[in-house]
This record gives C-alpha cells, sequence and structure tokens, in this order.
C-alpha cells in the first residue's frame, strides 16, 4: 500500500508536469514577437509570467522546501520587457520543473511536515507544495487566456482523451 506523502508527492509533481506541458503547447502557437506584450498596463507579458513562475516555485521548492538560500529577486520577473527568447524561457521553465519535481519527490515525510517561513508565510512542506503547484497552475490558465486571445486559437490541451467519459 502506497503512503500518503508519496501519492501527495506524486500528484503534486504530476500537476507541475502538465502545466508545463501545457504552457509547452500554448507556447507552440505563439513567436517572439508575441512574448513581451502585455493585454493592458496592469497586467503580465507571457515572458513576465514565465519568469515569475520560475521565480516563485524555485523560492518555495527549490529554496524553501530543497533548503537552499533563497536568491529571488521578485521585482525583475515583472519588470523584464525582453532578455529572453520563447526558447530560452521555455528552458529555463522546464529545468526550475525538473528540479522542483526532483526536491518533492526526494522530500521526507519530516520535512513535509516542518514549518518553515518563506516569502513572509509560515507553512509547512505541504503547504509550500500546495501553493507551488496552486501558483503555477493558476498562472498556467492566465497564459493560456493570454496566447488564445493573441491568437485566436485551440491551444488542445486534451486533443486526445475523450473528456465526456463518466466515473466509476
Amino acid at each position: 500500500m502506497e503512503s500518503w506523502s508519496t501519492d501527495f508527492k506524486e500528484n503534486s509533481n504530476y500537476r507541475l508536469q502538465e502545466s508545463l506541458r501545457m504552457i509547452t503547447l500554448a507556447f507552440d502557437k505563439i513567436d517572439d514577437t508575441l512574448l513581451w506584450e502585455k493585454p493592458n498596463t496592469t497586467g503580465n507579458s507571457l515572458g513576465n509570467q514565465i519568469l515569475h513562475l520560475c521565480g516563485n516555485m524555485t523560492q518555495y521548492i527549490i529554496s524553501s522546501l530543497g533548503e537552499q538560500p533563497d536568491l529571488r529577486q521578485r521585482d525583475a520577473e515583472f519588470e523584464a520587457k525582453d532578455g529572453y527568447t520563447k526558447d530560452e524561457l521555455l528552458q529555463k521553465l522546464t529545468t526550475t520543473v525538473q528540479q522542483a519535481t526532483a526536491i518533492i519527490h526526494e522530500a521526507s515525510e519530516a520535512q513535509l511536515l516542518q514549518k518553515r517561513d518563506v516569502q513572509g508565510f509560515h507553512f509547512s512542506g505541504i503547504g509550500v507544495i500546495i501553493h507551488a503547484v496552486e501558483h503555477c497552475s493558476y498562472h498556467t490558465g492566465q497564459i493560456a487566456f493570454w496566447v488564445k486571445q493573441l491568437t485566436n486559437n485551440d491551444l488542445g490541451f486534451y486533443d486526445r482523451l475523450d473528456l465526456t467519459v463518466k466515473n466509476k
């Protein structure tokens, strides 16, 4: 029988990988010319969204749960107006997700239950993971929405699945 911690870690990592898959599909629909466009003066570009996802996941998972120094420069994630291509940003996100999922996979039950301070909040390792997964999912939806607005294309997230199948 699988332990609760193994199941939690596997499901958390699955969700991070799913967000990465969806963002990659969305980015397949754009070129570098659309990467830094903002929907309005208060919105964020696709490039800013990826930098922000990497920063958040690094701070919460890699730094906090992974017990590494917190070097995040959050304001820079939103101030960037260029400096990366689409492929470079996808590689940065892929590398960040790979590092984060490896740390989650290796986390002990004690690390999952240990309270820690991150970004001014006090969370257990479980809370840190839930935050990072939820945050990634939230911004994946924003990225999908903005790409759809920019391109008027369906992103095909579930093209090969029958989503009308009933629960058993």
